[in-house]
């Protein structure tokens, strides 16, 4: 890559960057280059010289000026002005909210000890590399948590990753490890590319470059897509298993059972670098396509040739995304998951699922402190000892008995919070919104929010604001799958100041100098980078990386052959056996099964059919868009203009047989609650299903209670219960819930 990264005149030059959050997106790092003008970021466009996305941009990243210098972006500190919910603030200095929150954290720590602060944290942003040293190395609180029911977001994954592969997140090989890409002769494109629950082109899931999977198309590769909905790259697959919401650990077991009876399996893998086949195979036995087709509503046959097009393929690699956490049933789902990787061999081989390499370089920082400052005491006192697998693997609270705690205060009171880039009251993570609510109303006595935009939660809840600065305003780090998958990194370097903002980073470390001040040093950003960066082997220092753009950490295929997995340098993989454990050895500790399972969703035809006769569709969420990330952009008003109103996709002959019309404002609900959603009529989902757009709240509207706004209206949330969670504590039924429809009475939202 070119070294230069910033040039121009003083008033008038241009910097090379890479992108993560805010604005919120996932650790993607694409590359582009920032034109700044009199002090304004006047300007974006892709940086073709980047080694991943080559120029290419997303929407929201062009979009950036208008985010970065939007008139209701909040750039100063702020303090409330009134009642809570009232949305009367003041601007104030750092000095005074910095003053005000160490002032208020020591009386709270005084009063209810430290373990009654909550540190509250978002989802994809930067803020979470940081929120676990935020709690536990400034607060010294055991309870960082994401509010979503389950942590159903990411978190299955990476347990069942840690339970029964070793940890290290296994993404598919697009080749993002070599310098000539997809022309280096040790990589091979993947014959077949399967999409299970999963929409890389809107999300850039978790650092993955979405785009290269057209890249590879174009190269050969062949997609499988299993998923509720037909998207564009399921019009492009070879098959589409169109299944039934929450039914994929049913479609993953008849998989195996036809690569396991049909011995499609490859035995050389399996004898050597898995444990538990037999047990397996008795398993799949439960589960012959004909059985399978009748859970999930794909043809059997259609089952038996996507699983066969799969195994015998040369190369093949599973994308598996947030549609298998957003289930109970999802730790099962990913196991079984797992199990077809494992079986085919298609593990940490060229164009299969690869490994990232034997050393993190930054990731390690998130989860090394998390609990360096705690003591264990206070580790014992992490809220959620009901579910220790969860516990085990995720150094948070669990969410739903967070909020369990809160109304109950049991088995202590939480009195403070601190949102970090959360806005967990909207229709994107917690589960039965109001009731989160009404609890932080009431038990609450002092919370502090950082982010850029005002929005529902903070209105509701915060007495103090901290104003975040954009990835264009800051120093930083980007790499994929935070720190488990690290394939390339990238460089954010700074292109101008926005008011008063500050990185997460900086807040979390002036914080930390005021109230845990013998762990933090007084050090810029960018001197912080460069310590991390030494606590690997990479040789690297941030400046040295700010010049190279990006870089790739040598990695090398089948790592498990060579001890590059496991700490003892032996070969294998990291678990308690040191083989993908195909028959889990630790989800007896959990009194789970070990072997995956189908179980059906809490609610749905089978589990509850006098309810479905009531409720007699079946309700997913959580489509990924173009134009937005979770609940974030709505008030950008060029992205607003793609996507301006939530909707609920209806199949024709449902939407006939309800009198609904495309664009009719819908009312969905079932007996937890409702919202109001615009009608998309479209033959891309089953007659028996609906989708219903996430993350909808509305910054035009009156922000002080009751309207809020308008976060009640079409929160899709409020449609999911509490607490419907996996025998271990992970995945909720956020994606397999079931309800009905009505065309609804006024007009729309404005109700």
């Amino acid at each position: 890559m070119k070294k230069e990264w910033k040039w121009g005149t003083e008033n008038d030059y241009y910097v090379r960057t890479a992108g993560w959050s805010p604005p919120g997106d996932h650790p993607v790092g694409c590359g582009m280059i920032l034109h700044v003008k009199d002090g304004k970021l006047v300007g974006v466009e892709g940086d073709e010289e980047h080694p991943i996305n080559n120029g290419r941009l997303c929407i929201r990243c062009l979009s950036l000026p208008e985010y970065v210098h939007h008139p209701q972006r909040i750039i100063y500190p702020m303090k409330r002005a009134g009642e809570r919910g009232e949305n009367k603030w003041i601007r104030i200095t750092w000095d005074e909210a910095l003053d005000t929150i160490e002032k208020r954290t020591k009386e709270i720590i005084a009063k209810y000890g430290s373990e009654s602060i909550v540190v509250f944290q978002g989802t994809g942003r930067e803020a979470t590399q940081h929120s676990y040293a935020l709690a536990s190395a400034v607060f010294k609180t055991p309870n960082a948590v994401y509010a979503q029911s389950g942590w159903s977001c990411y978190g299955p994954r990476l347990a069942v990753d840690a339970f029964v592969f070793g940890g290290g997140y296994p993404e598919i090989d697009y080749a993002a490890m070599f310098e000539d890409r997809y022309d280096n002769p040790n990589y091979r494109v993947p014959e077949y590319i399967v999409l299970w629950g999963k929409s890389p082109l809107a999300s850039n899931p978790d650092g993955f470059y979405g785009h290269s999977l057209i890249d590879m198309y174009k190269r050969g590769a062949k997609f499988i897509t299993v998923d509720p909905r037909v998207n564009w790259l399921a019009t492009r697959s070879e098959y589409h298993l169109q299944l039934r919401p929450g039914t994929d650990a049913a479609m993953a077991l008849g998989w195996l059972n036809v690569i396991i009876n049909e011995d499609l399996v490859d035995h050389d893998f399996v004898d050597n670098w898995t444990i538990g086949f037999d047990e397996l195979a008795k398993r799949v036995q439960e589960y012959p396509p004909e059985r399978v087709a009748e859970i999930t509503w794909v043809p059997a046959e259609t089952i038996k040739a996507a699983a066969r097009a799969f195994a015998k393929a040369r190369s093949a690699g599973i994308q598996w995304g947030l549609a298998i956490d957003a289930q109970p049933n999802g730790v099962q789902a990913a196991h079984a998951i797992i199990c077809l990787l494992a079986l085919t061999g298609n593990i940490d081989v060229p164009g299969g699922n690869i490994l990232g390499p034997s050393h993190s370089l930054l990731g390690n920082w998130r989860f090394n402190e998390a609990g360096a400052e705690l003591s264990e005491e206070l580790r014992n006192k992490r809220i959620g000892q009901e579910y220790p697998g969860v516990l085990m693997t995720c150094p948070t609270a669990h969410p739903d008995s967070i909020l369990d705690t809160l109304e109950t205060d049991k088995p202590y009171p939480l009195r403070m919070a601190f949102i970090s880039s959360s806005n967990f009251m909207a229709p994107t993570c917690s589960a039965q919104p109001k009731r989160w609510y009404k609890a932080m109303k009431e038990k609450m006595e002092f919370v502090v929010a950082t982010d850029i935009f005002m929005n529902p939660t903070i209105n509701a809840c915060a007495d103090i604001f901290l104003p975040v600065a954009t990835f264009a305003e800051k120093d930083a780090i980007v790499f994929p799958h935070f720190g488990r998958n690290t394939q390339v990194m990238s460089a954010i370097n700074k292109a101008l100041t926005v008011g008063e903002a500050k990185s997460d980073l900086e807040i979390t470390r002036l914080l930390g100098l005021r109230l845990n001040p013998s762990f933090w040093k007084e050090q810029t950003d960018a001197e912080f980078f460069t310590d991390r960066l030494a606590d690997g082997d990479s040789g690297i220092t941030f400046e040295m990386l700010r010049e190279m753009g990006a870089y790739a950490p040598p990695n090398e295929y089948r790592k498990y052959e060579k001890g590059k997995l496991r700490p003892d340098g032996e070969p294998g993989f990291r678990t308690v056996t040191g083989f993908i454990e195909l028959c889990s050895s630790l989800y007896p500790n959990f009194d789970e099964d070990p072997l995956p399972y189908f179980v059906e969703p809490p609610y749905s035809p089978v589990s509850t059919p006098e309810l479905f006769e009531k409720y007699p569709l079946i309700m997913t969420s959580g489509a990924r868009r173009f134009s937005s990330f979770h609940s974030e952009h709505r008030q950008i008003k060029s992205l607003r203009a793609i996507d301006p109103w939530p909707e609920i996709e209806i199949h024709p002959d449902t939407a006939a047989a309800y009198g609904i019309k495309n664009g009719d404002w819908v009312e969905v609900e079932n007996m937890f609650g409702s919202a109001r959603l615009k009608a998309k009529v479209t033959p891309i989902v089953h007659p028996k299903v609906v989708m219903c757009s996430h993350g909808w709240w509305y910054p035009e509207q009156d922000g002080a209670e009751p309207n809020l706004y308008g976060v009640w209206k079409s929160n899709i949330n409020n449609l999911i219960p509490h607490k419907h969670v996996g025998k271990i504590g992970y995945g909720a039924p956020y994606k397999c819930m079931i309800c009905r429809i009505r065309k609804a009475d006024g007009v729309g939202i404005e109700y």
